[in-house]
């Protein structure tokens, strides 16, 4: 059995390709440019030449991209962008059309397409991946199920924040099943309001198998359990510092027992120590979080988590997990004790792992091996060698 796990951020996307007659340490693994910084780049490329470029397909990760496509039209150069596709900038597209970009039908894009330079935005691709292994001699054919995480901020009402809409949808999924496993839904389940997670669905045509899609925070955390080390805490404090935004959650034996994210440019030692420890005292406010720019928090518990009843105090994963390791530019250095998790080898691959373990639950005929496996008795001891790719 064999299930394709993407994470995709805002720097890498991170793919591991589980197949349950191997030990987990032998899954192919791939680490590659988000889609986000492939569009990013091609944009850069081509912006010398002003060639005109017309923007299809569907809403994925903004940051880079969006960066650079409103760079071309601030240029002066013609951008031209299907509704769909302009929802990558903003999901109230009379704001995309203020920028200066030109918003078209599908029929008028068709048209004109022979006459720009033409990018198909989507955050997941899978003929690319299925070529990718292709090229190695792996077939993706056979697969039992897929899943994909990005981040969702969610599509907010006119007029109300990005940032606070996306808690009230956290502290809903949470209230209804508290379990990071959550956040995750098969693709014909993903809540209405959430346009990303949607979009990855809408671009996933013709799949061999079932999708699941998933939040990547929530993710991230799941996967660094799987350390042997972590998941030996019965009660933790998991944080995931992203390239934008940094989580934390705060678990125990009931569930999750409150959570903070914020953006990741917007955090120093001092602040990040303050908020956990907040986080662990049950004294943080969703305002500690929000009224600084981040996303905001949530507590469901007003107990204590002590620090100093383990070696370490915070788990700690992420592509930017460093912020724990070096002195600010104040000299400051955080006094909380960090464990960086390396669920089976491989930090960078912690939200495939998480995807793994939500698909399983979301997916129970597929539960025993996928289980079996993250327990660490998948594949009993069988190599690449002795498996038909």
């Amino acid at each position: 059995m064999k299930i394709l796990t993407v994470d995709i951020g805002t720097g890498t996307q991170d793919i591991f390709l589980y197949d349950s007659n191997l030990d987990i340490e032998n899954g192919f693994k791939l680490v590659l440019p988000s889609p986000t910084m492939m569009v990013n780049r091609r944009l850069k490329q081509s912006l010398q030449k002003r060639t005109p470029m017309l923007f299809t397909g569907h809403q994925m990760g903004g940051g880079p991209s969006a960066w650079a496509i409103e760079e071309y039209a601030r240029a002066g150069i013609p951008v031209y962008m299907t509704p769909s596709a302009a929802t990558t900038l903003n999901d109230e597209l009379d704001k995309v059309e203020a920028l200066g970009i030109k918003i078209i039908g599908e029929d008028e894009a068709a048209a004109l397409m022979p006459k720009v330079e033409h990018l198909d935005l989507k955050d997941f691709d899978f003929p690319l991946l299925s070529k990718t292994f292709a090229d190695y001699g792996v077939s993706l054919d056979d697969l039992s199920a897929i899943a994909v995480a990005v981040f969702d901020h969610g599509n907010a009402p006119a007029g109300v924040s990005d940032r606070q809409f996306r808690f009230d949808y956290l502290d809903e999924r949470i209230q209804a099943r508290n379990s990071l496993s959550s956040f995750a839904f098969l693709s014909n389940d993903i809540p209405e309001i959430m346009t990303r997670l949607q979009a990855v669905a809408d671009s996933a045509h013709d799949l061999p198998c079932p999708l699941v899609v998933m939040d990547t925070a929530p993710a991230a955390v799941l996967g660094a359990g799987f350390d042997p080390v972590v998941s030996a805490r019965r009660s933790r404090i998991v944080c995931n510092v992203g390239n934008f935004h940094t989580l934390a959650f705060r678990l125990g034996e009931k569930g999750i027992e409150g959570v903070f994210e914020h953006h990741t440019g917007e955090i120093d030692l001092p602040k990040l120590e303050n908020l956990i420890r907040k986080l662990a005292d049950g004294s943080l406010k969703h305002e500690d979080v929000f009224d600084d720019m981040g996303h905001g928090a949530l507590m469901y518990s007003d107990e204590i988590f002590e620090f100093g009843k383990d070696d370490f105090d915070v788990v700690v994963t992420g592509p930017r997990r460093s912020l724990f390791d070096r002195q600010s530019e104040t000299g400051d250095r955080i006094s909380l004790r960090p464990y960086f998790a390396v669920p089976f080898g491989d930090m960078m691959i912690a939200g495939c792992f998480g995807l793994l373990a939500a698909t399983a639950e979301i997916l129970p005929a597929l539960a025993e091996p996928v289980q079996r496996s993250l327990r660490g008795g998948g594949g009993r001891g069988t190599a690449p060698w002795d498996v038909n790719p």
